[in-house]
C-alpha cells in the first residue's frame, strides 16, 4: 500500500496516489500531495481544489472535467471556468489531478 507521511501523521494511498480516508485531507497533506505532482500551490489552485470539495460535498462524487469546469465557471466566472485555464493548473488533467489534491475519490469516469 502507498502512503504518505506528513509531519508524524502517515496517510493511506491507494494505488493511485488518492487519499483512501477522506478525513485524513488537510492543507498542509495537499501540499504533499502536490509536491509528488511536481506541482506548486498557487492561490488559483487553491480556489479550485475549494470548489472540487464543496462539488464533492453537494453532489456526494468527484467531479469528472466537463462537470468541474461548469461547477467553476457558475462560481468564478468563465475566465476560470474554461478547460485552458484548468490545464494550465493541472498539467492537462485537471478533474483528475484536482480531486487527488483535494482529497476526493478518482472521478469514476476518468481513466
Amino acid at each position: 500500500m502507498n502512503h504518505l507521511t506528513v509531519h508524524d501523521q502517515t496517510v493511506a494511498l491507494d494505488k493511485d496516489g488518492y487519499l483512501l480516508n477522506l478525513a485524513d485531507w488537510s492543507e498542509t497533506v495537499a501540499e504533499s500531495l502536490a509536491q509528488r505532482e511536481g506541482i506548486e500551490l498557487s492561490a488559483e489552485h487553491w480556489e479550485i481544489l475549494q470548489l472540487a470539495r464543496g462539488f464533492y460535498d453537494e453532489f456526494q462524487l468527484s467531479p469528472a472535467n466537463r462537470p468541474l469546469i461548469k461547477y467553476v465557471a457558475s462560481q468564478l466566472g468563465p475566465d476560470k471556468g474554461n478547460s485552458l485555464h484548468l490545464n494550465r493548473l493541472f498539467n492537462g488533467a485537471p478533474a483528475k489531478l484536482a480531486a487527488k489534491l483535494a482529497g476526493l475519490p478518482k472521478p469514476t469516469n476518468c481513466l
